[in-house]
């Protein structure tokens, strides 16, 4: 099986997670920005190219590893087939760059058109927050991990 490795950032600002969802695929889930390590590239630079390539913005900021994730694709369109060894990055900024917006990848590791995200913050903590199933292939399974992290370090303690 082939290996695929991967970097995510769960960019948080208060109590609000930035998602996307991709509005011309069928799929409708819930994503965090990140994806495919390029050759030589650490987990830590290539989150921060891959923020940079689906939201258009760049990270001045922090990132800490949080949790390490392996989860397998197959036949999931638009993703690379194999096993994805992930590791998914925290970070805070004090204010948002905008409620809401679109950005173009123009270009997808797994090739073709340019990928159309549209991204906006879903409050963790609210009681209509989105669950973890509503994420796409696993990317719920940090949101109780962040959760935590989140009250620890509001609380004061690291």
């Amino acid at each position: 099986m082939k290996i695929h490795h991967k970097a995510y950032v769960y960019l948080t600002c208060g109590t609000e997670l930035l998602v996307f969802i991709e509005p011309d695929h069928p799929n409708p889930d819930l994503q965090v920005p990140g994806g495919t390590l390029d050759p030589g590239e650490s987990y830590l630079q290539a989150a921060r190219r891959e923020f940079a390539e689906e939201t258009g913005l760049s990270l001045d900021i922090a990132l800490e590893s949080f949790a390490d994730q392996d989860h397998i694709f197959e036949d999931v369109p638009g993703s690379l087939d194999g096993l994805h060894r992930r590791r998914h990055f925290h970070g805070r900024i004090r204010e948002k760059p905008a409620a809401q917006w679109e950005h173009y990848e123009t270009s997808p590791s797994t090739g073709g058109a340019p990928i159309r995200f549209r991204l906006f913050w879903i409050d963790l903590f609210a009681r209509d927050a989105p669950a973890e199933t509503r994420f796409f292939e696993g990317f719920g399974a940090q949101l109780e991990t962040l959760r935590s992290r989140m009250e620890k370090q509001s609380n004061g303690r690291h």
